[in-house]
């Protein structure tokens, strides 16, 4: 039955385990998001404000991180922040990196400017066109890797925080269910 020893045992197990690993997944995304912002291992991007809006909203740190570390306080809000994570790393791979490119194909003009080369093409997919990778962002150099890295890192920790945190809540229901059944 739902209240023997065995469920309840499972249901503590499972617990323990569904805890350990919303933690260790906070602290996997938050050091991604943390290596987002030192692209290339260098400090200069940040210093000089040349990160892109996504890496910098944080949403490893503090959605896929800081809340999922809450979580072990609040599933609810867990769910809140790996979703908020998620959203906002498929959005980053859609839009590309954060990158100085050369504009002059755009206007006709020769500059360079900061921005996401990648966000308004319109006839093509930067992520399956790997030629464009290392010759439309000029700095930092691998930005397209280090980003589609890093964001595909923190889309599939959160994704799994997402099935963790679901899990969690069943196994909450059920411990609940259980414990109002014994006798």
């Amino acid at each position: 039955t739902l209240s023997s020893p065995c469920v309840m045992a499972c249901s503590r197990t499972c617990s323990r385990i569904l805890g350990l690993s919303l933690g260790t997944t906070a602290l996997f995304a938050a050091v991604a998001n943390t290596l987002l912002l030192f692209p290339n291992w260098n400090v200069t991007y940040l210093l000089r404000g040349l990160i892109g809006r996504h890496a910098m909203l944080g949403s490893g740190l503090w959605g896929g991180g800081l809340m999922m570390l809450i979580a072990l306080l609040s599933s609810g809000l867990a769910l809140l922040g790996a979703l908020i994570c998620f959203i906002t790393s498929g959005v980053a791979l859609k839009d590309g990196p954060f990158c100085m490119f050369d504009v002059s194909p755009f206007n006709q003009t020769q500059a360079w400017k900061h921005g996401y080369p990648f966000k308004d093409l319109h006839n093509r997919n930067y992520l399956y066109d790997h030629p464009l990778w290392n010759s439309v962002c000029l700095e930092p150099s691998k930005a397209v890797i280090w980003h589609v890295c890093f964001f595909s890192t923190l889309l599939c920790i959160s994704l799994l925080q997402i099935l963790l945190v679901v899990i969690h809540f069943i196994n909450s229901f059920l411990g609940l269910f259980c414990s109002l059944c014994e006798k």
